[in-house]
């Protein structure tokens, strides 16, 4: 294993070739509404109907383990600032094949993402324009936003600051009109008061789990404002700023939405899955044109989290090789951008869209399984380097320590705690059980690959 002096230092070349054009402006933006995905929108009414008004707890908890993965992996961040971010400090805490494993299965994970929000965005697109091809409107997305990442970083910055925008806008207007509707004083509308919430558990302790591991994966893709920063005019601020900010957003965006949703509709309402949670809410409320109301901000959520993915994939890929870790042609830098990167990105998340089309019950199937629960052992990576790191920065660089990891390091054990408890209640449901073994698997073959470059490279 490498001294981290010698970790540290290839660590930080990273971002030397990189341009800084991200503003402070795109960074709060992106902090505040990167936690809003489609997931949320989209994926909580199974949750919801599987455990009932208890979805609640299920967010909270969840939200509270991403609350501490977040002040953990903002700690790091704020003391180094990587385009690699969890990946590079990954390297620098355990060792080369730490951040090879975490980097690369990260890299597959947004990849495909990129894909599969593509097909939803086209879905959407074709039901407001029949007859069009799906397909076609997934290469124009690819077009598009692999071109905003091919150009200055500040493209992609300006991209999201709007995407994000709108997102907040739209799940804040939500959230006062639910309130108003819940406290009677919306007109037009009655106050259910708490009616839809007397059965909070109708589905016992197996609803909750499957609420639970629900809301844990729609919580993905809050990491990508650490890979930002490093591009940012002044990268430790912004990421201190994130950091800070990120337990209120959880609450209010994630947490208050669903107390809104299963206090407003029966949880058991059809509408919940078959329209969408939110679509579901606004139609309770009799607001015309709800449906597709939510069905542009559900189009929205996709779309950014495409342009997000693309360029977190781009920038961690460009982080891999210049560690050494990867294909010496992904770390080409032509005007600040890794743009060789950013082509391979979207090729790959293209090629996923092709495969659903081609393989769907197999290999495309297989894929999705593989990356099922990546971001859990994203999590694990930081939960351990930041054990690992924090020692270090209070025994060599204490004025590093910028964001501080609360309660060190009891809380970081919590998490990992919560972690491993995911992983059991994965491991007993069918349906995620065969994302858990997939997932290990890809793991385990990234882990040795990684070990075996460390050795070979120690050798020479």
């Amino acid at each position: 294993m490498p001294s981290s002096t010698t970790t540290e230092t290839s660590s930080s070349r990273d971002d030397i070739s990189l341009s800084h054009g991200l503003k402070q402006r795109h960074l709060s933006m992106i902090a505040l509404g990167g936690v809003i995905g489609a997931g949320l929108f989209v994926g909580s009414g199974a949750g919801i109907a599987a455990a009932g008004p208890s979805i609640v707890v299920a967010y909270a908890l969840s939200g509270l383990l991403v609350m501490l993965v977040m002040r953990m992996l903002g700690e790091m961040s704020a003391a180094y600032p990587s385009s690699g971010s969890f990946s590079a400090h990954a390297e620098r805490a355990i060792g080369p094949w730490a951040g090879f494993t975490a980097g690369w299965a990260f890299w597959v994970l947004l990849c495909t993402a990129v894909g599969l929000e593509g097909i939803g965005a086209a879905q959407i697109v074709s039901g407001w324009l029949p007859g069009t091809p799906e397909w076609a409107w997934v290469a124009l997305f690819m077009v598009v936003f692999c071109g905003t990442n091919l150009a200055a970083v500040k493209n992609f910055g300006e991209f999201e600051f709007w995407f994000a925008a709108l997102k907040v806008g739209a799940i804040t207007l939500f959230l006062a009109l639910g309130v108003l509707a819940i406290l009677g004083i919306l007109p037009g509308t009655d106050s259910p008061g708490a009616s839809h919430l007397t059965d909070f558990l109708p589905n016992g302790g197996e609803g909750l789990v499957i609420g639970l591991l629900a809301s844990v994966f729609a919580y993905g893709g809050l990491e990508t404002v650490t890979i930002a920063a490093a591009e940012s005019e002044n990268p430790v601020k912004g990421v201190a700023s994130a950091v800070r900010t990120a337990m209120w957003r959880i609450a209010l965006f994630y947490v208050g939405s669903m107390a809104v949703i299963v206090t407003l509709v029966p949880w058991d309402s059809k509408e919940v899955v078959e329209k969408g949670p939110y679509v579901a809410a606004l139609d309770e409320l009799g607001i015309p044109g709800a449906g597709q109301l939510m069905n542009v901000v559900v189009l929205v959520a996709l779309l950014s989290a495409m342009n997000a993915n693309i360029y977190g994939a781009s920038r961690i890929a460009y982080s891999l090789v210049e560690r050494g870790q990867g294909p010496k042609v992904l770390g080409r830098v032509s005007g600040g951008v890794p743009r060789i990167a950013v082509l391979a990105s979207s090729v790959f998340g293209f090629l996923c869209v092709l495969l659903s089309y081609w393989r769907p019950n197999d290999v495309f199937s297989w894929l999705l399984n593989m990356i099922g629960a990546v971001i859990l052992v994203v999590w694990i990576f930081i939960a351990v380097s930041q054990l690992r790191l924090r020692r270090r920065l209070e025994r060599e660089t204490p004025q590093k320590l910028v964001v501080r990891m609360w309660a060190f390091p009891w809380l970081t054990w919590v998490a990992l705690a919560g972690m491993a408890a995911v992983f059991v209640l994965m491991a007993r449901q069918p349906d995620t059980r065969v994302q858990l073994y997939s997932t290990g698997g890809m793991t385990l073959v990234l882990a040795a690959v990684g070990y075996a470059w460390q050795k070979a490279r120690a050798r020479q």
